[in-house]
Formats: C-alpha cells, structure tokens, sequence
C-alpha cells in the first residue's frame, strides 16, 4: 500500500509540473462496459477454469501531451471464473477497485495503444464450496479469507478517441500476482478457486467512455 501511494503521488507530481510547462491537456470522464474474466490454473476437481462475464466501472483523468497520454482511472471491477465438476457448473465472484495506471500512445485520427500497470484491492469474494468429503455444495459462501487482498496486472491494450467525447478501449488485464492466500484443500472442503497451488486474473475489458469536461489546448 505504501508502495503504491508513492508510485501514484509521483506519477501525479510529474503530470503537474508537465501540464503547467508542457501545455498539457486534462481531460475528466467517466467509463464502464464488459469484463471477459477467468484465471489461469486448474482446479482439484476440474480441468480448467472458464470464462464468466462481468462488467466494470468508474472515472478517468486523462493528461495528454501531444502524441502521449498518462490516464489514471479508479473503476469497480466484476470478476471471478467458472468450472465445471460432474457436469455442473460452479462458479466464484471476485469483486475489485482497481486502479490502473494507462500509458496511451496516440496514432492517427485518435488510435491509440495503451499499456501499465494496474493495482487492484479485493472488496469482495463470493463463490461454490465443494466438500470433498460428501461431494456436498454450499453457494454463495464468503471466500475473502481464502484470497489476497490485493492484486497487480499489466493492461495491453488499444483505443479510440472519437469526436464529442466518446471513446471506446479494448484491453487484456493479465495477473502478476497470486489470487489465493491458502491452496488445495481447506478442511473439510475444497474452496472453489482455491484448488490450485497458484490463480492469477485474466480479464478482457471492453470500454466505452465520455468525457465530461476538457482543460488545454
């Protein structure tokens, strides 16, 4: 947490030296749209995880210089994953604040690739434990002790700036840190995203953003 609070201190300090300097342009809008989320690893009962569809959202700040832009978002994030045991199917919600922080390198006519780190802390973890013992289901049980607290993925992505505000992304959240806080089996049962000895995050998003206010050149 420490770390992370310097990191984006730091990364707000050189923004605001540059934008008074550098004739930067700030930008402030808000965004949301689909999370395509699994992880990777297979479970004890299962062979993989599969994909569950979530959705994300929140706000942005945008300072752009130029052919460069720095973009800070804070948003809400639905993810977890599916599987599948005995042809039923399971599933865990993970539910995160994320904060990523998007390098954006603009191309012609507002296309832009965009690429950084995002820093994400656990809010909530809901999901399907298996008792290993009677192959009994319990739904929708509380998974935060089983979890991480916090989570770091690099974003991959690309975008478009379209006139009158609108904006679209389409990025590749890849995990960097481990999911689980225990792995294996948690007696008497099998905590469902659990049964790995490592899970981390994959999560496509796909944006649409507006721009309510606009600062500079």
């Amino acid at each position: 947490m420490k770390k992370l609070k310097i990191l984006l201190l730091t990364v707000f300090a050189v923004v605001a030296i540059q934008s008074v300097y550098g004739q930067a342009q700030i930008a402030i809008g808000l965004k949301g749209g689909l999370n395509f989320a699994s992880m990777t690893g297979s479970t004890s009962l299962s062979s993989a995880y599969n994909n569950r569809t979530g959705y994300h959202y929140g706000a942005y700040v945008l300072f752009k210089f130029t052919k460069i832009g720095l973009q800070p978002e804070i948003l809400f994030s639905k993810q977890g994953q599916k599987f599948t045991v005995n042809s039923q199917n399971y599933e865990s919600n993970f539910d995160y604040i994320s904060i990523p922080v998007i390098l954006k390198l603009y191309l012609a006519g507002g296309l832009n690739l965009q690429a950084g780190p995002q820093f994400s802390f656990l809010a909530s973890a809901k999901g399907d434990v298996i008792n290993t013992s009677t192959n009994g289901v319990s739904t929708g049980q509380d998974l935060k002790n089983f979890a991480n607290s916090s989570d770091v993925s690099i974003a991959l992505g690309a975008g478009w700036d379209l006139p009158f505000g609108l904006n679209i992304a389409a990025r590749y959240n890849i995990g960097i840190s481990d999911v689980n806080k225990q792995t294996g089996t948690v007696n008497p049962a099998l905590v469902s995203s659990m049964g790995t000895t490592q899970s981390k995050n994959q999560v496509i998003q796909v944006s649409v953003g507006y721009r309510l206010f606009k600062l500079g050149n």
